[in-house]
């Protein structure tokens, strides 16, 4: 973006917006150079902040008129880079926009704006007895359309799904500044399925609604402590054979133990080599019966000490330090990467070997925290950056665990999104082909590629293009059969 397009933008963005809502200055714009993955960053040309759709709205129509890429950034807690903004372009932040527009109980549904936090739903509908799922580890300060842009999940999405399962609807601001309204109900293409976890490649979210969960009867929070991950392991899967569906169920080995007791003194079990917290909801019947089962399951594979949370404060006591596992890392390592993997449960003894022998290999440490109940893995990389090379180091190993999980039938993301740091990793799970049909979708939205550049896609194909895999005519069509394809 030229500095002729930058001064003028900005005076039509001031025109538009209030005074306080349109920053130019280079030292306030190096702020939101980054997301929560900090080795990528850039400084955006313009950063604007609307209260409304419509502001956004008339923003984005801009963008498009000057040919200017835009992003969209909520709380900034992305792990991906998906909010890495552009330095010729336009940083969106919806951070003003926080209002929760309707609670309807009747209909177990709430209306809210964007920057509304995770948490903050499940806040205003507690003491009537709901509260909202998807619960990711950053829950007290991710918002709610950073959320939808990544698809979510969190500690409970084994039994409850991700931020998929539970948008009923949304407005969005298309590329070219269009209001439009996505629905679950709508005929046709499932265009919400399509926008929930598009990583803001498609549009902006400017209003979502959600799904409310009534609290459940009762809740059940164990913690049992291991010597080894292998027996963790084995625990985990005798649960799953069982036929038993917890809300969660979550682990972390040693490393991730120390990285939590010297961050939030979290009291886990001295000497575990693993814990594994598992929490049961539902009727009361069916929790008793089913902590029953657990309770002997652990014991049998091998838990040395078994704790059961008896009221919410021992409860959230419990998950303190799965909660902070993230941050806490930073206590026992000058820097860290968070890597996000996943596997199929019956492959998880195999890729913790092979993380493992990486980190004999390489001579860094990899601190375990996943989703075990669905193989959702966080490894999370630790390396000294003040030593020469050691970046370099822990970036291998962190490729290579996605190597490990692609190897064993795995994906490179569960819910972290692909963003800017994943992209060069798309080929390795997906064909050309594949990528270009993915592209073709990105392009019905955005033909002009300006929503989010360069994220998702290693090398993004121009929409004027024609994918190779299109060339020549389809053999159904030469065979007078396209009605059947």
């Amino acid at each position: 973006m030229s500095d002729a397009v930058l001064a003028r933008l900005a005076g039509l963005f001031g025109e538009l917006l209030p005074a306080d809502a349109v920053i130019t200055d280079p030292v306030r714009l190096r702020t939101y150079d980054c997301d929560g993955l900090t080795y990528h960053r850039a400084t955006p040309g313009i950063v604007v902040i609307p209260d409304t759709a419509q502001q956004i709205a008339a923003v984005v129509r801009l963008c498009d008129e000057y040919g200017v890429p835009f992003v969209a950034r909520g709380s900034g807690t992305g792990l991906s880079g998906g909010a890495l903004p552009r330095t010729d372009g336009v940083l969106i932040v919806t951070s003003r926009m926080r209002r929760i527009l309707e609670i309807d109980l009747p209909n177990r549904r709430a209306v809210v704006e964007p920057g509304v936090t995770n948490l903050a739903i499940t806040e205003a509908v507690r003491d009537q007895g709901y509260y909202y799922a998807p619960d990711p580890s950053s829950q007290q300060v991710c918002s709610i359309g950073g959320n939808v842009a990544e698809n979510s999940g969190g500690a409970h999405c084994l039994k409850y799904g991700f931020t998929v399962n539970h948008i009923l609807g949304l407005e969005i601001v298309t590329p070219d500044g269009e209001i439009v309204e996505l629905s679950a109900d709508d005929p046709g293409y499932d265009l919400l399925g399509a926008f929930v976890g598009s990583e803001g490649t498609l549009g902006i979210t400017t209003k979502i609604t959600v799904r409310l969960s009534r609290t459940p009867e009762a809740v059940t929070t164990l913690l049992a402590a291991f010597t080894s991950i292998e027996g963790g392991g084995q625990a985990v899967s005798a649960i799953i054979a069982a036929g038993i569906v917890p809300a969660a169920i979550e682990m972390m080995d040693a490393l991730a133990i120390e990285a939590a007791e010297a961050a939030v003194s979290c009291a886990y079990p001295q000497g575990a080599g693993a814990v594994l917290i598992v929490e049961l909801d539902g009727p009361r019947a069916e929790v008793a019966h089913q902590f029953a089962e657990v309770n002997r399951i652990c014991r049998e594979t091998g838990a040395f000490e078994i704790r059961v949370a008896a009221s919410a404060e021992e409860r959230a006591a419990i998950w303190k330090g799965r909660k902070s596992a993230f941050a806490a890392v930073g206590r026992i390592s000058p820097a860290y990467i968070v890597q996000d993997g996943v596997v199929p449960r019956t492959a998880l003894p195999e890729v913790l070997a092979g993380i493992d022998r990486l980190q004999e290999e390489y001579g860094i440490r990899v601190a375990n925290v996943f989703h075990a109940g669905d193989g959702n893995l966080h490894p999370l990389v630790l390396f000294d950056d003040a030593v020469p090379g050691q970046g370099e180091l822990a970036e291998t190993v962190s490729g290579r665990i996605l190597d490990l999980c692609i190897e064993y039938g795995g994906s490179i993301t569960g819910e972290h999104g692909v963003g800017v740091d994943k992209s060069r990793y798309m080929p390795k799970m997906f064909t050309e082909e594949d990528l270009d049909t993915m592209q073709l979708v990105r392009c019905a939205f955005d033909p002009r590629g300006l929503s989010n550049p360069g994220k998702i896609f290693p090398t993004p194909r121009l929409c004027g293009e024609v994918p190779g895999v299109r060339k020549g005519v389809h053999p159904l069509v030469e065979s007078g059969r396209a009605e059947q394809f």
